[in-house]
């Protein structure tokens, strides 16, 4: 059985805009993932902890065959391949990789929450969506409804496209 899923990518320290890209070639090569559409990468303030550097973020659509949880699990082992540290909640990071939705799934475990709980309050994460997925229904309304709402303040495209991870 295949769903769709969608991701939210996003770091701050280091070469961002190739360690995102290399952490989208690195999934598009797993068995079970295909990356199907990726959105334009955002600079975005720091959010949370917001004595740190700005980040670069965007979201991608996965075909998949995976289970949610062993979805969940190839991001987090390919955080972990690119050396990504989990010191401080809403830190500075290399890559982070975050599993927003996987086709119809709700749930909600100690290890996955679907769809994830946070990100319709999100505009670093509604934004790239956006371009990828506008009328994908979160919590009874679109993404695009969602992100008419959020503050954007800051967030701007530094790419024109999704290519930037070829």
């Amino acid at each position: 059985m295949s769903a769709q899923a969608m991701l939210g990518l996003g770091g701050n320290i280091g070469e961002v805009k190739a360690q995102l890209a290399d952490a989208l070639r690195r999934l598009d090569a797993l068995d079970g993932c295909r990356i199907v559409a990726v959105s334009r990468l955002y600079r975005t303030p720091p959010w949370g902890v917001t004595d740190q550097a700005w980040f670069n973020n965007a979201c991608a659509a996965v075909q998949t065959t995976l289970t949610p949880e062993a979805l969940l699990e190839a991001c987090l082992s390919v955080e972990r391949a690119m050396k990504r540290e989990r010191i401080q909640r809403w830190g500075p990071r290399t890559v982070d990789i975050d599993l927003l939705t996987c086709g119809e799934e709700q749930r909600a475990s100690q290890t996955l929450s679907l769809p994830h709980p946070r990100m319709t309050e999100r505009a670093f994460v509604l934004l790239p969506l956006k371009d990828i997925a506008p009328d994908l229904m979160i919590a009874g309304h679109s993404v695009a409804h969602w992100a008419s709402l959020s503050q954007t303040a800051g967030i701007e495209p530094i790419t024109d496209s999704g290519d930037w991870w070829h």
